[in-house]
Protein backbone atom coordinates (compact mmCIF):
# COMPACT_ATOMS: atom_id res chain seq x y z
CA UNK A 1 0.00 0.00 0.00
CA UNK A 2 1.07 3.63 -0.77
CA UNK A 3 0.69 6.34 1.28
CA UNK A 4 0.60 9.47 -0.33
CA UNK A 5 0.65 13.66 0.69
CA UNK A 6 0.14 16.50 -1.36
CA UNK A 7 0.95 19.78 -1.00
CA UNK A 8 0.09 22.88 -3.02
CA UNK A 9 3.29 24.98 -3.04
CA UNK A 10 4.06 28.31 -3.73
CA UNK A 11 2.79 31.31 -5.77
CA UNK A 12 1.90 28.83 -9.07
CA UNK A 13 -0.23 26.45 -7.32
CA UNK A 14 2.26 23.31 -7.77
CA UNK A 15 1.27 19.95 -6.41
CA UNK A 16 4.34 18.67 -4.92
CA UNK A 17 3.18 15.19 -3.96
CA UNK A 18 5.30 13.03 -1.14
CA UNK A 19 4.79 9.18 -1.45
CA UNK A 20 5.98 6.80 0.39
CA UNK A 21 5.79 2.50 1.19
CA UNK A 22 3.65 2.10 4.09
CA UNK A 23 4.84 -1.03 5.33
CA UNK A 24 8.68 0.01 4.98
CA UNK A 25 8.67 4.32 5.26
CA UNK A 26 10.46 4.34 2.14
CA UNK A 27 9.68 7.78 0.07
CA UNK A 28 10.41 9.55 -2.59
CA UNK A 29 9.28 13.70 -3.12
CA UNK A 30 7.28 14.52 -6.09
CA UNK A 31 8.06 17.97 -7.61
CA UNK A 32 8.89 20.21 -4.54
CA UNK A 33 8.29 23.35 -6.28
CA UNK A 34 8.45 25.62 -3.28
CA UNK A 35 7.46 25.21 0.14
CA UNK A 36 10.64 23.25 1.38
CA UNK A 37 9.87 23.49 5.10
CA UNK A 38 6.59 22.15 4.66
CA UNK A 39 7.27 19.24 3.07
CA UNK A 40 10.06 18.56 5.66
CA UNK A 41 8.12 18.68 8.65
CA UNK A 42 5.67 16.49 6.80
CA UNK A 43 8.10 14.35 6.09
CA UNK A 44 9.46 13.96 9.50
CA UNK A 45 5.53 13.60 11.04
CA UNK A 46 5.51 10.52 8.89
CA UNK A 47 9.11 9.03 9.62
CA UNK A 48 9.71 8.73 6.23
CA UNK A 49 12.87 7.43 4.52
CA UNK A 50 13.20 9.62 1.25
CA UNK A 51 15.85 7.92 -1.07
CA UNK A 52 14.33 9.54 -4.28
CA UNK A 53 13.19 13.39 -5.72
CA UNK A 54 11.41 12.57 -8.71
CA UNK A 55 10.93 15.49 -11.27
CA UNK A 56 8.06 15.16 -13.73
CA UNK A 57 9.99 18.26 -16.19
CA UNK A 58 12.35 20.74 -15.86
CA UNK A 59 10.44 24.22 -15.36
CA UNK A 60 11.42 25.97 -12.43
CA UNK A 61 8.33 26.32 -10.73
CA UNK A 62 8.63 22.54 -9.90
CA UNK A 63 12.23 22.09 -8.99
CA UNK A 64 12.36 25.75 -7.45
CA UNK A 65 13.32 23.65 -3.98
CA UNK A 66 15.26 20.07 -5.13
CA UNK A 67 18.42 21.59 -3.85
CA UNK A 68 16.66 22.54 0.04
CA UNK A 69 15.17 18.83 -0.19
CA UNK A 70 18.42 17.16 -1.44
CA UNK A 71 20.17 18.60 0.79
CA UNK A 72 18.67 18.15 4.26
CA UNK A 73 17.74 14.32 2.76
CA UNK A 74 20.72 13.38 1.04
CA UNK A 75 17.93 12.21 -1.28
CA UNK A 76 19.05 11.05 -5.07
CA UNK A 77 17.49 13.58 -7.55
CA UNK A 78 16.02 12.17 -11.15
CA UNK A 79 14.59 13.20 -14.41
CA UNK A 80 14.89 12.65 -18.13
CA UNK A 81 17.86 13.84 -20.04
CA UNK A 82 15.78 15.43 -22.40
CA UNK A 83 15.07 18.40 -19.87
CA UNK A 84 18.41 18.78 -18.65
CA UNK A 85 18.98 22.02 -20.72
CA UNK A 86 16.33 24.09 -18.80
CA UNK A 87 18.53 23.61 -15.59
CA UNK A 88 21.11 25.96 -17.49
CA UNK A 89 18.74 28.67 -17.01
CA UNK A 90 16.96 28.17 -13.93
CA UNK A 91 17.58 31.56 -12.20
CA UNK A 92 15.98 32.87 -15.60
CA UNK A 93 13.16 31.16 -15.33
CA UNK A 94 12.70 32.34 -11.49
CA UNK A 95 12.96 35.46 -12.39
CA UNK A 96 10.72 35.78 -15.11
CA UNK A 97 7.90 33.67 -12.39
CA UNK A 98 8.97 35.82 -9.60
CA UNK A 99 9.98 32.16 -7.55
CA UNK A 100 12.82 32.05 -5.53
CA UNK A 101 16.46 31.38 -6.93
CA UNK A 102 16.54 27.45 -7.10
CA UNK A 103 20.04 27.29 -7.32
CA UNK A 104 22.29 24.63 -9.37
CA UNK A 105 20.47 21.24 -8.62
CA UNK A 106 22.53 18.32 -10.56
CA UNK A 107 20.62 15.39 -11.55
CA UNK A 108 22.09 12.11 -9.55
CA UNK A 109 21.16 10.02 -12.69
CA UNK A 110 18.63 9.87 -15.70
CA UNK A 111 15.55 7.98 -16.06
CA UNK A 112 14.07 6.30 -19.55
CA UNK A 113 10.88 5.14 -20.40
CA UNK A 114 9.95 2.09 -19.25
CA UNK A 115 12.86 2.51 -16.32
CA UNK A 116 11.56 0.79 -12.86
CA UNK A 117 12.28 2.98 -9.42
CA UNK A 118 11.53 0.40 -6.32
CA UNK A 119 10.53 2.23 -3.34
CA UNK A 120 10.59 0.16 -0.72
CA UNK A 121 7.46 -2.60 -1.88
CA UNK A 122 6.10 -0.63 -4.42
CA UNK A 123 7.29 -0.10 -8.09
CA UNK A 124 7.42 2.99 -9.66
CA UNK A 125 7.24 2.71 -13.67
CA UNK A 126 8.81 5.70 -15.49
CA UNK A 127 6.81 6.83 -18.57
CA UNK A 128 8.09 9.09 -20.90
CA UNK A 129 5.43 11.51 -22.03
CA UNK A 130 6.66 14.47 -23.82
CA UNK A 131 4.86 17.30 -25.23
CA UNK A 132 4.75 20.20 -22.54
CA UNK A 133 8.84 19.96 -22.62
CA UNK A 134 10.80 16.88 -24.27
CA UNK A 135 11.83 14.88 -21.05
CA UNK A 136 8.13 15.37 -19.39
CA UNK A 137 7.59 11.83 -17.89
CA UNK A 138 5.19 10.44 -15.60
CA UNK A 139 5.12 8.18 -12.62
CA UNK A 140 3.39 5.13 -12.68
CA UNK A 141 2.40 3.30 -9.50
CA UNK A 142 -0.40 1.62 -8.06
CA UNK A 143 -3.38 2.83 -9.59
CA UNK A 144 -1.99 6.51 -9.71
CA UNK A 145 -0.66 8.55 -12.73
CA UNK A 146 1.83 11.31 -11.41
CA UNK A 147 1.94 13.45 -14.41
CA UNK A 148 3.06 16.51 -14.11
CA UNK A 149 1.75 19.40 -17.09
CA UNK A 150 1.27 16.51 -19.25
CA UNK A 151 -2.62 16.74 -18.37
CA UNK A 152 -5.10 18.37 -15.65
CA UNK A 153 -8.85 17.97 -15.05
CA UNK A 154 -10.38 19.32 -17.90
CA UNK A 155 -7.27 20.74 -20.05
CA UNK A 156 -3.59 20.18 -21.02
CA UNK A 157 -0.14 21.28 -20.50
CA UNK A 158 1.26 24.40 -22.63
CA UNK A 159 3.11 23.77 -25.42
CA UNK A 160 4.57 27.01 -26.16
CA UNK A 161 7.12 27.15 -23.88
CA UNK A 162 10.97 26.04 -25.14
CA UNK A 163 10.46 22.99 -27.23
CA UNK A 164 7.01 22.16 -26.44
CA UNK A 165 4.94 20.40 -28.91
CA UNK A 166 0.97 20.29 -28.82
CA UNK A 167 1.00 17.23 -31.12
CA UNK A 168 3.72 15.25 -29.23
CA UNK A 169 1.76 15.76 -26.13
CA UNK A 170 -1.85 14.88 -27.83
CA UNK A 171 0.52 11.60 -28.71
CA UNK A 172 1.97 10.82 -25.59
CA UNK A 173 -1.59 11.12 -23.70
CA UNK A 174 -3.75 8.97 -26.30
CA UNK A 175 -0.71 6.35 -26.47
CA UNK A 176 0.81 6.31 -22.79
CA UNK A 177 -2.63 7.64 -20.77
CA UNK A 178 -5.60 6.62 -22.28
CA UNK A 179 -4.48 3.07 -22.97
CA UNK A 180 -4.83 2.61 -19.02
CA UNK A 181 -7.49 1.43 -17.38
CA UNK A 182 -10.20 4.20 -16.89
CA UNK A 183 -10.22 4.15 -13.11
CA UNK A 184 -6.51 4.76 -12.89
CA UNK A 185 -6.22 8.27 -10.85
CA UNK A 186 -4.48 11.08 -12.22
CA UNK A 187 -2.70 13.31 -10.07
CA UNK A 188 -1.88 16.34 -12.11
CA UNK A 189 1.17 19.39 -11.27
CA UNK A 190 -1.67 21.64 -11.00
CA UNK A 191 -5.30 21.28 -10.13
CA UNK A 192 -7.40 18.69 -8.49
CA UNK A 193 -7.16 15.03 -9.86
CA UNK A 194 -9.35 13.22 -11.78
CA UNK A 195 -9.20 10.19 -14.18
CA UNK A 196 -8.48 8.06 -17.27
CA UNK A 197 -11.87 7.68 -17.71
CA UNK A 198 -13.07 10.84 -17.01
CA UNK A 199 -10.46 12.45 -19.19
CA UNK A 200 -11.42 10.33 -22.19
CA UNK A 201 -14.80 11.27 -21.94
CA UNK A 202 -15.51 15.22 -21.09
CA UNK A 203 -11.41 16.73 -21.84
CA UNK A 204 -12.31 18.98 -24.93
CA UNK A 205 -8.39 18.70 -26.43
CA UNK A 206 -9.50 14.65 -27.24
Amino acid sequence: MMLLKRITAGPLGVNCYIIACEQTGVGAVIDPGDDAPMILNVIAQQRLDVKYILLTHGHVDHLAHVSRIKNELGAQFLMHQDDAFLLKGLFAQALMFGLPNPGNPKPDRFIADGDEIALGNLTIKVLHTPGHSPGSVTYFVENKLFVGDLIFAGSIGRTDLPKGNFQTLIHSVQTKIFTLPDSTIIYPGHGPETTVGQEKLTNPFF
